[in-house]
């Protein structure tokens, strides 16, 4: 984790425990920063051979209980099952009930709960109107996760990307795709500010300054084709022709296809103006320039 990031936040109080249920993407970035800043961080994985796995979890597996003792911040990034339920609240409810330290426990969800707005915004105050059933999961997870009466923070996350996970990729593997769907905006949150937004949000959470759901996005919205062109023109490397919506749908996936089928704008404000959350990366652009800097130390 780059220490200009890590000097930006504050450590947690001594002693703190943090336990991540799913270092996926997000998970190990949080893990990253959360020990960079002295916290003890235990992350799961689903299979011991998986990167940055310091336990195991998965539906099948009973857990340690050695795993929680002395817990005191809880995050899952963890997806639904296909019936709706919770994993992690399936296995160890009681367990997260009966823990006596716990002083924060964070659910990443996504802004898909917010259904389409046909591009108007939303905020935190947005009545939820899932459509897609991966959203409809998502909102009864975050139901399931208030019902329990832990000291619950949702963080609500739109489209995740950072070093490795861009459209870099893409362009460098011929796989890009120009389609163009006039009106259409996509919300996006770099992958650090994420793992920062969670550091930041525990801290206040301990000082009373606690909202039940937060929206964890960047400032700018906007199309997929800006981007495309703003990456490219870092790269220096060409774009293929545009392709109307109405004729690369016909080729879509059912998901990808999904992600077309909404169009939102997340608004930030309570994260960044009324909690006081500085963005490492505002918008697309410095989150690209900082993913093509990674690539050229990769290189």
């Amino acid at each position: 984790m780059n220490q200009n990031i890590v000097k930006r936040f504050d450590p947690l109080p001594p002693k703190s425990k943090l336990i991540i249920f799913g270092g996926g993407f997000s998970g190990q970035r949080i893990a990253n920063l959360a020990r960079c800043l002295g916290v003890k961080v235990l992350c799961s994985r689903r299979n011991k051979e998986s990167e940055g796995a310091d336990f195991i979890f998965n539906t099948e597996k009973e857990l340690s209980n050695e795993i929680l003792e002395g817990a005191t911040h809880v995050l899952s990034c963890i997806p639904p099952l296909l019936n709706g339920e919770d994993p992690v609240l399936l296995k160890l409810r009681t367990q997260l009930l009966n823990s006596k330290n716990l002083k924060w426990v964070g659910y990443l969800s996504t802004t898909g709960v917010y259904g389409n707005t046909k591009g108007g915004w939303v905020n935190e105050n947005t009545c939820p109107n899932p459509q897609q059933k991966r959203s409809i999961r998502r909102f009864l997870c975050e139901k399931q996760w208030i019902e329990t009466k832990l000291p619950i923070q949702i963080l609500r996350l739109p489209g995740i990307y950072g070093p490795g996970r861009s459209v870099f990729e893409s362009l460098f593997n011929g796989t890009t795709k120009m389609i163009d769907k006039p009106g259409q905006v996509f919300s996006r949150i770099h992958v650090d500010d994420i793992a920062g937004s969670v550091l930041f949000l525990i801290n206040l959470y301990s000082q009373g300054k606690n909202p039940l759901v937060v929206n964890v996005s960047d400032n700018l919205p906007t199309n997929n084709l800006e981007v495309i062109t703003f990456a490219a023109k870092i790269a220096q490397t060409s774009l293929p022709s545009t392709i109307p919506f109405e004729i690369a749908k016909k080729e879509m996936s059912p998901m990808a296809l999904s992600f077309w089928q909404e169009n939102r704008k997340v608004d930030n404000k309570l994260l960044c103006e009324k909690l006081g959350y500085s963005l490492i990366y505002p918008d697309f652009k410095s989150g690209l320039k900082n993913c093509f800097s990674e690539l050229k130390i990769n290189k």
